[in-house]
């Protein structure tokens, strides 16, 4: 991904933001009272607002710093989602069969990372991009294979098996954690220190870079 930096938003200011994922749906009402839908964006894009994550002045300059190394909107970086961050529910333990990534054929080797969120009704199929380094375990028809069977590419959350070591059948599943990709939303952050004594960032709007 061009124009990315590999670092991670501060996780103190992370874990008090709000937002998710942003759909786009165009709706026309009909005459007879039916409405026709479009679905304009066939993946969500999360967007964040991270202000009121600031609780203290050290919080304050550790954002200030991290924009400012940023360049602004210029540089993505990577932000740790306090809802949805791991291939499981948020509570739970990462398992190598929380999500099936492909199926074994013998000549495949490459596998991208992805999370589904089904139920009777349907189902979204993710992409993730950015695994946390260390966090990814991968099971090959049930079985967890070792770590030195596969390659993982943290900047692309593409899995490769090495040669000689590529499933010839089954499902291939994976577990992780992971963070999402975005940007600044904005080139300005305006500063107020006269409603709290720790001072506070009014809004730090984020954006989540799309592949």
């Amino acid at each position: 991904m061009a124009g990315f930096h590999e670092v991670r938003f501060p996780l103190r200011v992370a874990l008090g933001t709000s937002g998710g994922p942003v759909r786009r749906t165009d709706i026309v009402s009909l005459s007879n009272g039916r409405e026709n839908r479009n679905r304009r964006w066939h993946d969500a894009r999360r967007r964040y607002d991270a202000g009121s994550g600031v609780r203290s002045v050290e919080d304050l300059y550790a954002v200030l710093a991290f924009f400012e190394a940023r360049a602004g909107q210029f540089y993505g970086f990577r932000f740790h989602d306090p809802v949805d961050h791991k291939s499981c529910a948020p509570g739970g333990a990462v398992s190598a069969t929380d999500q099936q990534i492909g199926t074994g054929d013998g000549a495949t080797a490459a596998f991208q990372l992805v999370k589904r969120y089904a139920d009777a009704g349907g189902e979204t199929v993710r992409t993730i991009e950015k695994p946390v380094m260390g966090t990814v375990v991968v099971s090959v028809a049930g079985s967890t294979r070792p770590a030195a069977d596969y390659t993982v590419d943290h900047a692309t959350g593409v899995v490769t098996f090495k040669p000689g070591k590529i499933p010839a059948s089954g499902a291939i599943r994976a577990g992780y954690a992971f963070d999402v990709p975005v940007r600044f939303d904005t080139d300005r952050i305006d500063i107020d220190l006269a409603q709290f004594d720790a001072g506070r960032i009014p809004s730090i709007p984020l954006v989540e870079i799309r592949p």
